[in-house]
C-alpha cells in the first residue's frame, strides 16, 4: 500500500510539469533576447550539439531496454536516469538557441517538404505527449510498481525513441538552410 501512496503523491507534480514544460517552452521559443535590448550572438553552434544529444538519447534508450531484458536492473536505472538528463539538457539548449536566433525556414520543395513537415509536426506533438509518459513510467519504477511500470514503459519507450530519432532527422533535414 505504501508504494501506491508514493506513486499517487507525485501525480499532481506530473500533471503540473507536463503542462508547464510545453507552455514555458512555447513562450520562451517566441522570446528573442535581442527584443529586450540584450545583445547576444546567436548560439548557432547549439543545433548540431542538441541533435547529437537526441541521437545519444536514442542509443541510451535502446541500451536501457537491452539491459533490463538481460536482467541488469541497476544498469537500466542508470541509463534511464541518463536519458532523462540528456532530454533535459537538449531542452535547455534548444530553448537557448531559439531565444538567440531566428527560426530557420525549411527550403525544400515538393514531396520532401511534406515529409519534413510530417516528421516535424509528429515530433512536436509526441515530444509533448511523452513528458507525462516518461514521468509516470519513472515514478512507477521509483515506487517499485514494476508491473505497472512495465505496462506503461511499453507505450513510453517507442514514443520517446521516435521523438529522439526524429529530432536528429529534423536537424539533418533543416541543417542546410541554417544561416551561417
Amino acid at each position: 500500500m505504501e508504494n501506491k501512496i508514493t506513486e499517487n503523491k507525485y501525480n499532481k507534480y506530473i500533471v503540473a510539469v507536463s503542462i508547464l514544460i510545453p507552455v514555458v517552452v512555447a513562450i520562451l521559443f517566441n522570446v528573442k533576447l535581442k527584443n529586450f535590448g540584450i545583445q547576444v550572438e546567436p548560439l548557432s553552434f547549439l543545433p548540431p550539439i542538441y541533435a547529437t544529444i537526441n541521437g545519444i538519447t536514442a542509443v541510451v534508450l535502446v541500451s536501457a531496454v537491452i539491459a533490463i531484458k538481460n536482467g541488469k536492473r541497476k544498469l537500466h536505472e542508470r541509463l534511464m536516469t541518463s536519458a532523462i538528463a540528456l532530454s533535459l539538457t537538449f531542452l535547455v539548449m534548444y530553448v537557448a538557441y531559439h531565444m538567440t536566433a531566428d527560426s530557420t525556414k525549411f527550403g525544400g520543395e515538393g514531396v520532401i517538404q511534406f515529409v519534413y513537415f510530417f516528421i516535424l509536426i509528429s515530433h512536436i506533438f509526441l515530444s509533448i505527449a511523452v513528458i507525462p509518459l516518461v514521468l509516470i513510467t519513472y515514478v512507477r519504477a521509483l515506487a517499485e510498481r514494476f508491473d505497472r511500470h512495465k505496462n506503461i514503459a511499453k507505450i513510453t519507450f517507442p514514443i520517446w525513441l521516435y521523438v529522439a530519432v526524429t529530432g536528429v532527422i529534423v536537424y539533418l533535414m533543416i541543417a542546410p538552410y541554417y544561416v551561417k
